[in-house]
């Protein structure tokens, strides 16, 4: 599929504006406290507008990287929340190559909305084609930039709801974070062992009883919260 960015990028914001709602755009803008501009469109808008583009893995690495380079520059929210829908559907055509670069998007990110989505749902499949993915993971454990940590936090995520993926690696990344203040470390710990007990409810529960004495009381309530449904 070759793109035209210029002429996709007026094509998509037309989409995006048309699917818009003012009294949406000044809630979802103040509520993430945010100095881009939006248009109040939803995420299922979002994701319609975004299977325009063929099915999962139909866009090469090269499009996905100026469509959504060129999606981030506008200083439009939902211009964003489209390139990581995009990265989430296509995220098959991206290699550990790519990583680098999703990185970037990251820290220009700085927010959660789109952190999150990019960390679970791109990098964390990436990283499971990476087989030194367990050095990215520990590099960016130790970033000064805490949105970069969250990233190390979240991207195991979806492997380790499921009862795969490598949780002694995981408590390794996090116990250097239990003592931090930062909110979005701190419910992001939660997060994962929340999400983590059903399926590994013992390992859960010993990483409570060690670190316990360390751990934020937020932290603590979502690993309970997770615990509280295997009993």
């Amino acid at each position: 599929m070759a793109i035209e960015v210029v002429e996709t990028i007026a094509l998509l914001d037309a989409a995006l504006r048309a699917a818009g709602d003012p009294e949406r755009a000044a809630s979802e803008k103040d509520y993430l406290k945010s100095a881009l501009s939006f248009y109040g469109a939803g995420m299922p808008a979002i994701r319609r507008i975004a299977q325009q583009f063929g099915r999962p893995g139909a866009l090469e690495p090269s499009e996905l990287h100026a469509l959504s380079d060129a999606l981030w520059a506008t200083g439009v929210h939902e211009h964003r929340a489209l390139a990581v829908v995009l990265l989430e559907r296509h995220e098959r055509s991206l290699g550990n190559g790519d990583l680098g670069w999703l990185l970037a998007l990251v820290r220009n990110s700085e927010t959660w909305a789109y952190v999150d989505s990019l960390a679970v749902h791109t990098i964390g499949p990436v990283l499971r084609r990476t087989p030194d993915a367990a050095k990215w993971l520990r590099d960016w454990a130790r970033d000064a930039d805490f949105w970069v940590r969250r990233t190390a936090l979240l991207a195991p995520l979806e492997d380790l709801r499921r009862g795969r993926g490598d949780f002694a690696l995981w408590s390794e990344l996090a116990v250097p974070m239990l003592s931090e203040k930062e909110f979005f470390i701190r419910k992001a710990i939660g997060w994962v062992l929340r999400e983590s007990a059903p399926m590994r409810p013992a390992e859960v529960r010993a990483f409570v009883e060690e670190h316990g004495a360390v751990m934020a009381g937020l932290t603590r309530r979502e690993a309970e919260k997770g615990l509280a449904r295997t009993s």
